[in-house]
């Protein structure tokens, strides 16, 4: 009976586990750039001595669903938005590159070009951009910033820097636990000129509200299956026993 406990046990967790990608993606439905977590799980055989006759679920690695959202127009200079394919360069807290395609932008304390969680945009030196007290900034399609400083006349334009913008292989692309994408080569990628955005806008979440909802409803079945399992597994032990007890 003990095997039907572990294969009950193992299925059990699986659904709590695609419970939590749901419900998470469910509460970031608003959050603008992100990308809904999906719940990877598959059956596995269990092989040693004696017949394979037992498959229990097994976890893989979380994939993500990197499909683009809706554009939402805003008219804010400082909202960007990837028109496509692709990243914007970000700076983590510990110093690594990660990607994002929040583009709600702000200017810190420090001047410097952040998310709006804080994170400081990448330029194409690999450095955080840094702009100069300005009266008017526009963000070209290619991600390059050009502003007028404060004080000066309406034909003093100054090129400030460039967003740096990526376009790696989705495949090759996994959720760290801050929500920023990852590289899986561990290596910082190159620049790809090719990539736009356009300025104004803001992309909406791709998570599918009725669709996360449906997940947490169906999930929520089998796991009360899963515990059917394991209560029936313990009612057929103390059968056993009571049994032997007899005997």
């Amino acid at each position: 009976m003990d095997k039907v406990l572990y294969l009950a046990m193992s299925g059990a967790r699986e659904n709590m586990l695609a419970q939590q990608a749901h419900a998470n993606n469910l509460a970031n439905a608003n959050t603008t750039g992100f990308k809904s977590d999906l719940a990877q799980a598959r059956a596995m055989q269990v092989f040693g001595e004696g017949h394979a006759s037992r498959v229990y679920a097994q976890t893989e690695r979380p994939a993500t669903d990197t499909s683009s959202g809706t554009l939402i127009e805003t008219g804010r200079q400082l909202d960007i938005a990837i028109a496509g394919d692709g990243w914007m360069s970000v700076i983590r807290a510990d110093g690594t590159e990660g990607y994002s395609r929040a583009g709600s932008l702000q200017i810190n304390a420090a001047n410097q070009l952040v998310t709006g969680s804080g994170l400081p945009v990448m330029g194409n030196g690999g450095i955080p951009i840094t702009l100069p007290p300005f009266e008017q900034i526009e963000i070209a399609t290619n991600g390059i910033i050009t502003l007028r400083p404060l004080g000066e006349g309406t034909a003093e334009l100054l090129v400030a820097d460039q967003i740096k913008l990526v376009n790696p292989d989705p495949k090759t692309l996994f959720k760290g636990p801050d929500g920023l994408m990852t590289s899986g080569d561990a290596v910082p990628l190159q620049a790809d000129q090719n990539v736009r955005i356009r300025s104004g806008f803001l992309e909406s979440s791709n998570v599918n509200a009725v669709s996360e909802l449906t997940g947490i409803i169906s999930s929520s079945r089998q796991f009360e299956m899963q515990v059917k399992m394991m209560k029936t597994a313990e009612e057929n032990s103390e059968a056993a026993t009571s049994i032997l007890k007899i005997a």
